[in-house]
C-alpha cells in the first residue's frame, strides 16, 4: 500500500479541495432543500437555522480533540477515516422520518467531518512554503464556494426531480470514493519542512490560545473571520429559500440561480483575494488584512441593495457583487494564520478557529430564521420579512472588517516576529 502513496503538493492540494468541496456539499445541501423539508415535516425558519447550528456545535468541539491527536500522529489516516464516516451520515439524511431525526442526522455529519477537516490546512501548509501558502490555502478553500455550488445547485435540482430525499443520498455517496483514494495514494508530508523553526514535542493547548492572544493581529484575523462566517452562513441558508418567496422559481431553479449568483463570485474572490495579498505581501505586508478589511466593507451595502429589490435582475447583480467581495477574507486569513503558527500547532490552531467561526457563524442562520419568524409575525410579507433579516445579517460585515482593518496595524511585525522567534 505504501508503494503507492505519492509525496505530490499538487495532487494532495487537488484531493484535499475535493474532500473539502464533498464535505460543502454534504453541508449545505440541505440549504436547497428548505422548502420542501418545511413542507414535509412543518417547520419553521428558526427550525431551519438550527440544523446549521447543530452540525455545527459537536463539530467544533470534538474538533479540538482530533486536532489535538493529530498534531503528533498520521493526518492523512483521520482525512480518510473521517470523510468515510460523514459522507455514511449525510447519505442517511436521505432515511429520515421526522425533525429529529433529521437533526440527529445533521448531527452525525458534523461529528465526521469533525474527524476528517481539522487537520488539513496544517497539511497543506506542510506541503507549500510560506510565501505561497495564502495561495494554496485559497485554493482549498475553494471547496466551499464550489462545494456550495454543486450543493445548492445539484441538490435543488435533484429534488425537483426525485425528491429531497435523493438529494441527500446522491450527494452523500462520492466520499466514500474519495475516502479511499486519500488513503491509497497520498503520503503525509514531512513536519515544517518549510519552517525556519521547527517543533519537535506537540506544545500545551494553552500555548497554542497564547499565540492568539499575544499576536494582536491574530486576534483580530480570528474575530474578524468569525463574524465573517457568521453573515456568510447567514446568507447562504436562506438565499435560495428568498428566491423562491420572492420570484416564484421551483426548488431546482432556485438553487441553481442561488448557486450561479453566490458560489462562482464566491470562488472568484477567495482564489483572488489570496493571489492578490501574496502578491501585494513583498511590497505590503498588510494585504494579509487589507484585502478582506476592503472586500468586507464593500459587501454590507451591497447586500442591502440585493434584499430590498423586488426586480430580478437587480437582485442577481447586487447579490453577486456582494459575494465577489466579501469571500476574499478565506484564503487570506487562513494562510496568514497557519503562517503565525508552529509546525505543531497548525491543526490545533486551525480547530480553535473553527471553534470560534462555527460557534459565531453558525448563529447567523439562526437569528436570521428568528428575526425573519418575528417580522413575518407583524404581518410583513414572507418575502419581505426574510429579506429585511437577512439585510441586518448583511451589517454585520461592517464589524467584521473594522477587525481587519486593525489587524492591518500590526500584521507585517507579527509574522517577522513568529518567524524570527522573537514573539513572546
Amino acid at each position: 500500500m505504501k508503494r503507492l502513496r505519492r509525496h505530490s503538493p499538487s495532487l494532495a492540494l487537488a484531493i484535499i479541495t475535493l474532500i473539502g468541496l464533498i464535505g460543502f456539499v454534504d453541508r449545505i445541501v440541505v440549504n436547497a432543500l428548505v422548502e420542501p423539508l418545511k413542507a414535509e415535516f412543518g417547520l419553521s425558519d428558526a427550525q431551519i437555522g438550527t440544523l446549521g447550528f447543530a452540525y455545527s456545535t459537536l463539530n467544533i468541539v470534538l474538533g479540538v480533540v482530533v486536532a489535538r491527536m493529530a498534531e503528533s500522529r498520521r493526518r492523512l489516516t483521520f482525512t480518510a477515516v473521517g470523510t468515510l464516516l460523514w459522507s455514511i451520515a449525510a447519505t442517511a439524511c436521505g432515511f429520515v422520518n421526522g425533525w429529529y431525526q433529521l437533526l440527529a442526522a445533521r448531527i452525525a455529519v458534523g461529528v465526521g467531518e469533525a474527524v476528517g477537516l481539522p487537520a488539513n490546512q496544517s497539511l497543506i501548509a506542510d506541503y507549500y512554503p510560506p510565501g505561497r501558502r495564502a495561495t494554496a490555502m485559497s485554493v482549498l478553500l475553494l471547496a466551499a464556494p464550489l462545494g456550495a455550488f454543486v450543493g445548492l445547485a445539484g441538490g435543488g435540482y435533484i429534488a425537483q426531480i426525485w425528491g429531497w430525499r435523493w438529494a441527500f443520498i446522491i450527494t452523500g455517496l462520492p466520499g466514500i470514493l474519495l475516502a479511499a483514494i486519500v488513503w491509497l495514494f497520498l503520503q503525509e508530508p514531512e513536519r515544517g519542512a518549510h519552517d525556519a523553526l521547527k517543533d519537535e514535542q506537540v506544545p500545551p493547548i494553552g500555548t497554542v490560545i497564547r499565540r492568539f492572544v499575544i499576536l494582536p493581529s491574530a486576534r483580530h484575523l480570528l474575530i474578524g473571520s468569525s463574524l465573517g462566517s457568521m453573515v456568510g452562513f447567514g446568507m447562504i441558508a436562506f438565499l435560495s429559500a428568498l428566491i423562491s418567496r420572492r420570484f416564484g422559481l421551483p426548488v431546482g431553479e432556485a438553487g441553481l440561480t442561488t448557486a450561479l449568483i453566490s458560489s462562482f463570485p464566491a470562488a472568484l474572490a477567495t482564489i483572488g483575494g489570496g493571489v492578490l495579498a501574496d502578491r501585494l505581501a513583498p511590497r505590503l505586508r498588510a494585504s494579509y488584512a487589507l484585502v478582506p478589511a476592503i472586500g468586507l466593507l464593500l459587501a454590507a451595502p451591497l447586500y442591502f441593495l440585493a434584499f430590498t429589490r423586488s426586480d430580478f435582475v437587480p437582485f442577481v447583480v447586487f447579490t453577486s457583487l456582494a459575494a465577489l467581495v466579501q469571500f476574499a477574507y478565506l484564503g487570506v486569513t487562513a494562510g496568514t494564520l497557519q503562517n503565525m503558527m508552529g509546525s505543531r500547532m497548525r491543526a490545533t490552531a486551525n480547530a480553535l478557529t473553527n471553534i470560534l467561526g462555527g460557534l459565531i457563524g453558525g448563529l447567523g442562520p439562526v437569528l436570521i430564521g428568528l428575526l425573519s419568524d418575528r417580522l413575518a409575525a407583524t404581518g410583513l410579507p414572507s418575502d419581505v420579512a426574510l429579506g429585511y433579516a437577512m439585510c441586518g445579517g448583511g451589517l454585520l460585515s461592517l464589524w467584521a472588517a473594522g477587525h481587519y482593518f486593525l489587524a492591518a496595524r500590526t500584521v507585517a511585525n507579527d509574522l517577522n516576529a513568529v518567524r524570527e522567534g522573537t514573539h513572546a
